[in-house]
């Protein structure tokens, strides 16, 4: 018989499955409870290390800024020096100072907010740019003493501690933004390790994870789109949003390792200091954007239009065929360039300075390629060509150049050398009255060698004392046979800069005069105004001496120096002659019709003869006839010409003068 007690076990087990429940809720609140801890513990890892990450890249993204700072104020320095070159005003050395200001700003920021490693390495940028800040100011002297040789040089020999200032900063930068990068990669790492951690861990709590992995995709997409733009933004100038000096170096790098013929124009604003100090900075950003677009409209889809800072940009054409196919894209630039450009409300006119070179003819790797580019861009601010070809004869580091030097010192030593004279005339009686030597260089393998390219070179090295000492040896061995002949000539010829630092070239003219025989009086030594002014001194006591031993005394290219009436009236000199970028145009322009006039009449007042160079025309000789010059020479009575066809042309001129009288 079953009773009430038999049956409470069955009951007891019909309800003691709902014994497990609380268990089983205990052990899913447990496992619950577990997955939100793995959870948190998973997700305080994670934001702990993306904190960090994130720490990290904003620190680098910083840093790097400050060097992006640094590198933009390196560039309106190395800009600024160069505007004070052609316009040396105060304005511009306070924006240069300005400008070392806020790259010192910048590294200093990075002292104190970057590690010890970056202070140590922001600490030797700094010191490579004092080094750089010691040569800007002796430039800035040099352009104060209107040095114009040597603050040309002290800029070419500045160029390697530029290099090494910029790929400082540049290398900085990089580093910061590559460790920006490196940490987004590890933001990025975290957030694929939550991707596929999340899941495994909440296997129960799958709507979580679901949420959880859409926040996480949401929040990968926006750390690809932040990374995106930090990378873009690091190859990009940020005013124009061009690419930057960085990014065009990896495309040029790019194009010639792929074995491409490739040309890259170099392009610099004129005169872009006169828009920012007139209309305001403003305005001339404003004139930068609108340049990028001008240029990258000109050239093709694949050429890289890039902004390199300050005023200048360049232009990367790969694939071309020939150097002419760059000179063309060149000029188009140049066109686009000088549009009329309307800004706040006027229409401003720009010009630009441009140096091309093509690879394979001016350099096989990037550096090289840019470096050159810049060269001939300086050349052609320099010479008002507009657009110019990189020429190895104008670049001081150029190999090619000590090459010639070498070939020089043996065109010395083998008497390569020749001389041309151009006949001086005289104005009163219409005859030869003298001649000016000018010496030329017969190579054997490169031809006549025009005495523009080796002359500069003799005169920035110690070969310009053997070569004038050359021209002289030959100038009196010459004028000796005129004498012999019957028809002394007084020849000129012409000294330079660092001759007259040169303690035994008066005993060394002496000595020639006495070994050919020729009397004192038939030698004329010419020396330019900023010959003078360079050496005042030495000049003063070298004349002296030359005077007392009765050689004559020119000064060349009169009117384009800087020489004082006092230093003049001073000077032991015989003559002044006349430069011909006065007697040129004097019939045509007024004002160098007088100041002709005026040369004339200083000189008649303190004794001198005057010499107009560069007479092209008869109308030309009739004017200076009529303002009292003395004596002429230029293309209109003869060009230089060697000694036997010289002879025979003053053969030909003494004959005709017998022949009217």
């Amino acid at each position: 018989m079953t009773t009430a007690r038999d049956l409470a076990p069955h009951a007891g087990a019909r309800v003691r499955p709902a014994g497990p429940r609380p268990k089983s809720s205990r052990a899913a609140l447990i496992g619950l409870v577990l997955v939100v801890l793995a959870m948190s513990g998973f997700a305080l890892w994670a934001s702990q290390v993306t904190a960090r990450a994130a720490s990290k890249a904003t620190t680098a993204n910083r840093l790097a800024f400050y060097y992006l700072e640094a590198a933009q104020a390196a560039s309106e320095e190395k800009s600024l020096e160069r505007k004070y070159r052609f316009d040396p005003s105060n304005e511009t050395l306070m924006a240069h100072v300005a400008a070392e200001r806020t790259l010192v700003m910048a590294l200093n920021r990075v002292k104190a907010e970057g590690s010890p490693a970056n202070r140590a390495q922001a600490q030797a940028v700094l010191l490579t740019h004092d080094d750089f800040l010691v040569s800007a100011n002796k430039m800035f002297e040099a352009v104060n003493n209107h040095d114009t040789a040597l603050a040309s040089r002290i800029e070419f020999d500045q160029a390697d501690t530029l290099y090494r200032l910029q790929h400082e900063i540049e290398r900085g930068a990089g580093e910061h933004r590559e460790e920006a990068v490196n940490q987004l990669a590890a933001m990025r790492q975290v957030s694929n390790t939550m991707s596929w951690g999340v899941p495994l861990v909440f296997l129960v709590g799958l709507a979580i994870a679901m949420v959880l992995s859409a926040m996480l995709s949401r929040y990968r997409r926006d750390l690809d789109a932040e990374r995106a733009q930090a990378v873009h933004d690091s190859l990009h100038d940020s005013l124009t949003g061009l690419p930057n000096r960085q990014l065009l170096a990896e495309r040029l790098h790019g194009a010639v390792q792929s074995s491409e013929r490739v040309g890259l124009v170099l392009i610099d604003l004129d005169r872009f200091k006169e828009i920012n100090d007139t209309l305001g900075h403003r305005c001339g950003d404003e004139l930068l954007t609108q340049i990028g677009p001008r240029l990258a409209a000109t050239v093709r889809s694949t050429d890289t239009v890039a902004r390199l800072g300050g005023d200048e940009f360049a232009v990367l054409v790969p694939d071309v065929t020939s150097l002419d196919d760059v000179l063309a894209i060149a000029e188009k630039l140049r066109q686009a360039v000088e549009l009329p450009i309307e800004i706040a409300g006027a229409d401003l006119s720009v010009e630009a300075s441009m140096g091309v070179v093509v690879s394979g003819e001016h350099g096989d790797d990037s550096q090289t390629l840019l470096r050159r580019a810049e060269v001939a861009m300086y050349v052609a601010k320099e010479r008002n060509r507009g657009v110019t070809v990189y020429d190895a004869s104008e670049d001081a580091h150029d190999p090619g150049r000590l090459a010639l030097l070498t070939e020089l010192r043996r065109a010395i030593d083998q008497r390569e050398l020749i001389l041309h004279y151009q006949p001086k005339v005289s104005l009163a009686t219409g005859e030869v009255c003298g001649v000016e030597a000018l010496v030329r260089w017969e190579h054997p393998q490169r031809g006549m060698v025009p005495p523009d390219k080796f002359i500069p070179l003799a005169e920035h090295t110690g070969l310009i004392g053997p070569l004038t000492r050359y021209v002289l040896d030959a100038a009196l061995r010459q004028a000796s046979r005129w004498v012999d002949q019957g028809h002394p000539l007084q020849i000129a010829v012409n000294l330079a800069a660092r001759n007259l630092a040169d303690p035994d070239l008066a005993d060394d003219v002496v000595k020639l005069l006495e070994q050919h025989r020729v009397p004192a009086h038939l030698l004329c030594l010419e020396l330019t105004e900023s010959a003078i002014t360079t050496e005042p001194e030495h000049a003063l006591l070298l004349l002296t001496r030359l005077r007392a031993a009765g050689v004559s005394l020119a000064v060349d290219d009169f009117g384009t120096g800087y020489t004082s009436l006092a230093q003049l009236k001073n000077l032991p000199i015989t003559e002044l002659k006349i430069d011909r970028t006065f007697v040129g145009t004097m019939t045509t322009e007024r004002s160098n019709g007088l100041i002709v006039r005026a040369i004339v009449d200083l000189a008649r007042n303190l004794g001198l003869t005057t010499v107009a160079e560069g007479v092209e025309d008869a109308g030309t000789l009739t004017a200076l006839a009529a303002n009292g010059c003395a004596v002429a020479q230029g293309y209109h009575m003869s060009r230089p010409l060697s000694a036997d066809a010289f002879d025979r042309w003053y053969a030909e001129a003494r004959a005709a003068m017998h022949g009217v009288a």
